[in-house]
């Protein structure tokens, strides 16, 4: 059965770490001095698990009074094109509505550009590289 979970507790932050490097540094080949950064330490994470694992992930943070960052999401290959994604980021959606916010801006990998459509979100620049992926920024009004 999966659980959500939410919070910055050691076993979630172990959890969400392992997810991350399986899926950015392992299958993307993103440097891990990249993918894990400064923010781990103060952010919180949604966390869904089926029992013992971590299944997919997102660091909640936010740009400023209104703007909240979907960050460092993803979700293990074997779960994906299930709508296992689109549960989370709309569980991420609402959370941040909860806290005030009314504005979500993220990056986007090329590839999943389609997924974040599909859920709302504009793109907002022309592509650009982060972290050696082809992305582009994207948007969508909370309010």
């Amino acid at each position: 059965m999966m659980q959500l979970y939410f919070g910055r507790e050691d076993w979630i932050q172990q959890a969400v770490f392992a997810l991350r490097r399986f899926v950015f540094v392992d299958e993307q080949g993103i440097a891990p001095e990249l993918e894990f950064d400064q923010k781990d330490q103060f952010c919180h994470y949604f966390l869904l698990a089926e029992g013992q694992v971590p299944i997919a992930t997102i660091r909640y943070q936010s740009l400023d009074s209104q703007t909240i960052q979907p960050d460092r999401f993803c979700v293990a290959k074997n779960y994906r094109k299930q709508g296992i994604g689109r549960q989370l980021l709309a569980a991420y959606e609402q959370k941040a509505i909860t806290d005030g916010f009314c504005w979500s801006v993220l990056s986007s990998e090329i590839a999943a550009i389609g997924f974040y459509q599909k859920c709302g979100y504009e793109i907002l620049s022309p592509p650009f590289e982060e972290d050696g992926i082809l992305c582009v920024k994207m948007g969508k009004n909370l309010c």
